[in-house]
């Protein structure tokens, strides 16, 4: 089954779950851009980079795909939900009522049937334009005849504007592919809009190379689909398939920040981990809160699961807690949670009841570029304040044991005063002001530093003779 390359976890799930419940064995999930260039044999050639122009009714879609000794990767995604053969539909009607109105005198606005009906007879002279230089619309409007006659260049002229939003979705795809249009070595057109001669040329001029379009370009991704399924039950053809993640996957860190796991556009199958640990002693269990999204900060990311790990009390800092995301080759995403010192495990599936729709995830992605600059404040606001929670602690610990007693009065009100200092810029919005506090606490606590460790040291090296330490 293909899927648009914008695809989420839970809208993969969906499709599979729905296949299922069809009667059908769902074998693989194939991004739509993948399957188009299974469908053009592009598969055959040894090494290249392809570049997928989807230009449908309502959605345009950009991807670049290397292939590699019969390996299909997904470099990069891109493109505009609003945008499409829709778009030069309503233009055309829009021309055309306001002549009915200016000529006729009369607004059918109104009258939804035969506004529909004059959309669909405009659509048919968009047709014939993909293969004539003219076109004429002749409607009847109250035993009156409206004609509109055009030849294609002025028809390419009202157009112009339309075709040109694909291409900043292309040159972005490119960049976050890391590559130059002049790189790629062969276009696939996708989509019934891309049968119109000014997206062909403009698709050429873009890429610097005329773009494949033998095949019904609105046949192409479902010939492309029969071509994996042939290949996944038969075993014929070597090659692998590859698709990217259309958002970042991480999870949720002390203070509301989001610690990203997988980012967005990575190759999947992927696997990704990292270790994590607590803040509070004695904690009995570590909430694991999986989110997706580009921004910083949790509460502007997409929830996707939680679920509890239980670890042995011990002090903040002891467990070592691994996190594992594992997407399979369908996009599903598992999520393991292990104490490394106990093993205990716990691990779930993500399957949320909803999936994000292409205009949010279109969203999502331009608000992480919007609020970029806003976004690293805050996180580094969090992991200073983190940090300083941390140095505190373990100032009031280290206050605690018998060695701050061989600290003068002076050395103690010293400490005092800086982690006071410490405490008051917590609360503020500048985390400048607070590493600057941090700096002056770790400072004026070298000694308090040394006596433990030299105090740990003997307790070490206590009845041990020379011979016995391995220095």
């Amino acid at each position: 089954i293909t899927v648009p390359a914008y695809f989420n976890d839970a809208q993969r799930q969906a499709t599979k779950d729905a296949g299922r419940i069809a009667g059908l064995e769902v074998l693989r999930l194939v991004n739509e851009p993948t399957a188009a260039s299974l469908a053009y044999g592009l598969d055959k050639r040894h090494q290249g980079l392809i570049a997928v122009y989807d230009l449908g009714g309502g959605t345009f879609d950009i991807s670049i795909l290397r292939l590699k000794e019969g390996l299909f990767e997904v470099q990069a995604t891109n493109g505009d939900t609003h945008l499409g053969g829709d778009d030069i539909d309503n233009l055309l009607l829009e021309k055309a009522l306001h002549e009915i109105r200016g000529r006729l005198g009369i607004d059918l606005r109104a009258e939804p049937e035969r506004v529909q009906n004059l959309r669909q007879a405009l659509i048919a002279a968009k047709h014939e334009l993909s293969h004539a230089e003219k076109a004429c619309v002749r409607f009847a409007v109250d035993h009156k005849q409206y004609v509109l006659e055009f030849a294609r260049p002025e028809f390419e002229s009202w157009i112009g504007p339309i075709v040109e939003r694909t291409v900043e979705p292309c040159k972005l795809a490119l960049k976050d592919a890391g590559v130059k249009a002049e790189e790629i070595d062969a276009v696939v057109l996708v989509g019934g809009s891309t049968r119109l001669p000014l997206v062909r040329r403009r698709v050429e001029e873009l890429f610097g190379r005329k773009p494949h379009c033998e095949l019904n370009p609105e046949e192409v991704v479902a010939l492309g689909a029969a071509v994996q399924a042939n290949i996944l039950e038969s075993g014929v053809g070597d090659m692998l398939l590859l698709d990217v993640t259309p958002l970042s996957l991480g999870i949720e860190t002390l203070g509301g920040g989001v610690a990203k796991i997988i980012p967005r556009n990575s190759t999947i199958p992927a696997s990704a981990s990292e270790i994590f640990t607590t803040s509070v002693d004695n904690q009995t269990g570590v909430d694991i809160h999986v989110v997706q999204g580009e921004r910083e900060l949790v509460n502007d990311c997409r929830s996707l699961a939680r679920f509890t790990l239980k670890v042995p009390a011990q002090p903040a800092g002891m467990p070592r807690v691994e996190v594992k995301f594992l997407i399979d080759a369908n996009g599903i995403l598992n999520v393991t949670a292990r104490d490394l010192r106990s093993s205990q495990q716990q691990s779930i599936e993500v399957k949320p009841s909803y999936g994000l729709t292409d205009e949010e995830v279109e969203r999502m992605i331009l608000e992480s570029f919007e609020y970029a600059e806003a976004d690293l404040q805050q996180a580094q606001l969090i992991a200073a304040r983190n940090e300083a929670e941390t140095v505190l602690r373990a100032t009031d610990r280290a206050l605690s044991q018998e060695q701050a007693q061989q600290l003068s009065a002076q050395e103690q009100q010293s400490i005092e005063a800086a982690a006071a200092g410490l405490r008051a810029a917590l609360p503020g919005q500048d985390y400048k002001l607070i590493r600057e506090r941090i700096e002056q606490l770790n400072q004026v606590t070298h000694h308090l530093a040394e006596l433990i460790m030299d105090s740990a040291v003997q307790a070490v090296l206590k009845g041990r003779r020379a011979d016995e330490v391995n220095l």
